[in-house]
């Protein structure tokens, strides 16, 4: 048998393993950007949901937002007010929230008029906000189902309809607060450090 045909494939053999690997690497990465864009736009069911508990100063009426039990949602209340005490709980691993009142149980909606209700059931769409943090470090509240619908308050403290509210308007911007004896947890809460003295033999001390 003659060498010539086995070097010929090994030659070969050698060019299709050097073409295949460039075409591998030449393959763009996958795009997470647009993955977690996605994923953030559909209920999250398999992560453990995040559970926060805040009250949300409006930045107009200068007062608090409540869930009353009459289903009427206002922002009237004032600071450590038991309807002004916010469940929020996470819908996906983005900014997806949906917000219930902790003494009423009754979630945040907006229904097909832009006006906020309170519902027993918080899990259609119109239940759920989109957190944005805003320049000014103030919070907005973008309805899911409703696109372009913010959550909103007049001076008054009355509701304004979701179809009349636009991101840089002073009625949507909302601040983040922890309702009144709520302690953040902070190292310096905990208690300090307690030192142990053991007795020393004179031969330890010297060494």
């Amino acid at each position: 048998m003659r060498p010539i045909p086995s070097r010929l494939s090994c030659v070969f053999l050698h060019l299709f393993a050097l073409f295949y690997y460039a075409q591998v690497t030449n393959q763009s990465p996958p795009n997470f950007t647009q993955h977690v864009s996605e994923q953030s736009k559909v209920t999250d069911r398999t992560s453990r949901r995040l559970i926060r508990i805040y009250q949300l100063y409006s930045r107009t009426s200068g007062k608090h937002v409540q869930v009353l039990p009459n289903k009427k949602i206002n922002a009237m209340a004032e600071d450590g007010d038991v309807h002004a005490k916010l469940i929020v709980e996470t819908d996906t691993f983005g900014s997806r929230v949906r917000i219930r009142g902790a003494e009423t149980g009754l979630y945040i909606c907006m229904n097909k008029r832009g006006k906020l209700i309170g519902k027993k059931n918080g899990q259609g769409r119109d239940c759920i906000f989109t957190e944005i943090v805003l320049e000014n470090n103030y919070t907005a509240l973008k309805n899911v189902r409703y696109e372009g619908w913010y959550m909103a308050f007049t001076r008054q403290g009355r509701p304004r309809k979701g179809s009349r509210t636009r991101q840089h308007q002073r009625e949507v911007h909302f601040m983040k607060r922890l309702p009144k004896g709520h302690q953040p947890t902070h190292p310096s809460h905990h208690q300090p450090f307690d030192f142990i003295h053991y007795p020393f033999s004179q031969r330890t001390k010297r060494t």
